[in-house]
């Protein structure tokens, strides 16, 4: 029986890790078709680790960073975030817009409305590879952005679905197109009836 991400062993781990490759790529077909541009993804970096070390790996609680966090709901239960920093948001929201950066600090309306649309698209993308893997019945929320602190970000799934000291799914990845290239990290918090569903979806008994 498994409690939390820090009792799956590497084979629990590894069937993660596939899903998060498969949703990177996806991510990055996705992107590519919302652009009207190719776009290369880098191999992802997919880790089940400590909270307090994705903290870390994204520049710490005091970062600031641009968030969007879309719910989860059906046979799986959860939130996906997906974090970018100041700089990518507004290098990626260019291309989205179809504009340059003017130089002014933030982010307009129509940007975090691209950033917006980007979550969700992103979250498709690797909530859909969950689903066409296990079977299972997934539905989105309306995605939320937001730009704070990293700490801040991730107080809001940390109290409904676990301690700051837990581990959780982390994936660090790159995209790339002629011009650009940026990087998202991506955080998926669930409950352990969802962590145990999916295993056994998988043919991996717990």
């Amino acid at each position: 029986m498994i409690n939390s991400f820090t009792d799956l062993n590497d084979v629990y781990i590894d069937a993660l890790k596939e899903i998060g490759n498969i949703g990177a790529g996806n991510a990055a077909t996705s992107l590519g078709v919302l652009i009207d541009e190719d776009v290369i993804i880098g191999i992802p970096k997919v880790r089940i680790d400590e909270f307090n070390d994705v903290v870390k790996s994204i520049g710490g609680s005091e970062e600031m960073c641009v968030a969007v966090l879309v719910n989860f709901y059906g046979e799986a239960n959860g939130v996906v975030l997906f974090i970018l920093s100041i700089e990518d948001a507004k290098g990626i929201t260019d291309i989205l817009a179809a504009e340059e950066d003017d130089g002014t600090p933030g982010l307009s309306e129509m940007k975090l409305s691209g950033i917006k649309e980007l979550g969700n698209i992103l979250g498709s993308s690797y909530l859909g590879s969950i689903a066409t893997l296990t079977g299972m019945e997934i539905n989105l929320s309306i995605p939320h952005v937001a730009v704070d602190m990293v700490g801040a970000i991730l107080a809001v799934p940390i109290i409904e679905y676990g301690a700051a000291d837990s581990k959780v799914m982390f994936i660090e990845e790159s995209f790339s197109t002629k011009e650009h290239r940026f990087h998202s990290h991506v955080i998926m918090f669930t409950d352990i009836e969802t962590l145990s569903e999916i295993m056994t979806r998988l043919g991996i008994h717990i």
